[in-house]
């Protein structure tokens, strides 16, 4: 009886030392988010300066260090497919000083085209929150003697293979999207990988390529200066800044296809640093210079997904990319 007694005793200890600590590290959270921040923050980008990422980067990071009473320093690390950018990253101290501005290609699609990615973008990273949705556009030269998709798959199928389609590559976002779409229409291009967006324009331009899928703020004022011809956006509906042209969901039903870009931490990071991150992000996503601006620059600011539902996004955009992947063939390198 004695023995049972002891053994219940040391159980109970236990169990109020677990929540002890607990509340300890509730309290040391709570603590850390009133004294935070007390100097710069950096944002790493895995883009370079002057990029389309680096741009929106920029603008909500100044946008948001006003709220905040400290200057917000972007930090670009571009190359090795984002890796570079993403190990700095999840290298840095969890403290709240260090963030990571990051893409789907980093933190989803990455996953299924590496063998051995030298980080793990579920493991080694909290979410913050998702800032902005980037849609795509499938595109055709002025001289496409067609006006929409249906003409350019009709010519497609026609001629299989022979014409061309220029993407940033076959395992980027734009590259998969133009696969996924192929193998949706059933038609077969040329894939011409482009390393730098504005040679594939001006290829595009020149006619020496017929087709073209990349961002739209990358092609936005080449489609209103009548120099390309938009043929499809990959947003779940038509764009502000392209209402007439239809979305490649009008065709085939649920094929939606945008990149994204959003704020992430070093795992770690105190959960009262995240939340509060992700209220004031939201406060500045919501005001409306700033979201007209976002739109201008081809991102859908997004204002209504906390720490918890980004996390819960992240997790189904990797089940359906797992899904992407396996259709159009990717295999990892």
């Amino acid at each position: 009886m004695q023995q049972e007694t002891n053994m219940q005793r040391r159980s109970f200890n236990k169990g109020l030392l677990g929540a002890a600590a607990a509340v300890a590290s509730g309290l040391q959270s709570a603590a850390w988010a009133q004294a935070w921040p007390a100097r710069p923050i950096k944002w790493i980008l895995s883009q370079p300066a002057g990029s389309g990422p680096d741009i929106l980067a920029r603008f909500v990071a100044d946008n948001l260090s006003r709220r905040l009473g400290q200057p917000i320093v972007v930090d670009n690390r571009p190359g090795g497919q984002n890796v570079i950018g993403a190990q700095a990253a999840m290298r840095s101290p969890a403290d709240g000083y260090t963030f990571y501005y990051a893409t789907t290609a980093a933190m989803v699609t990455n996953v299924f085209t590496f063998k051995a990615l030298p980080y793990d973008p579920e493991k080694d990273f909290a979410p913050v929150r998702l800032i902005g949705r980037s849609p795509f556009v499938i595109a055709a030269g002025a001289a496409f003697t067609g006006n929409t998709l249906a003409d350019a798959m009709a010519q497609t199928k026609a001629q299989p293979e022979k014409l061309a389609m220029a993407t940033e590559g076959p395992k980027t976002f734009s590259g998969m999207l133009a696969d996924s779409f192929a193998a949706m229409a059933g038609i077969k291009f040329t894939h011409v990988p482009y390393n730098k967006a504005p040679d594939a324009i001006q290829d595009l331009i020149g006619g020496r390529v017929n087709f073209i899928c990349l961002p739209e703020a990358a092609l936005l004022s080449y489609i209103r200066s009548g120099q390309i011809k938009a043929l499809a956006v990959s947003s779940a509906q038509r764009t502000a800044n392209l209402p007439s042209v239809p979305t490649l969901s009008e065709t085939f039903a649920g094929f939606e296809y945008t990149g994204w870009n959003g704020l992430f931490a070093p795992a770690g990071t105190p959960a009262a640093i995240l939340d509060s991150v992700s209220r004031e992000l939201e406060a500045v996503l919501k005001q409306p210079e700033v979201a007209q601006r976002l739109l201008t620059l081809g991102s859908i600011p997004e204002t209504k997904m906390n720490v918890a539902e980004f996390d819960a996004f992240m997790r189904a955009e990797r089940t359906r990319w797992a899904g992407i992947v396996k259709t159009i063939g990717i295999k990892p390198e």
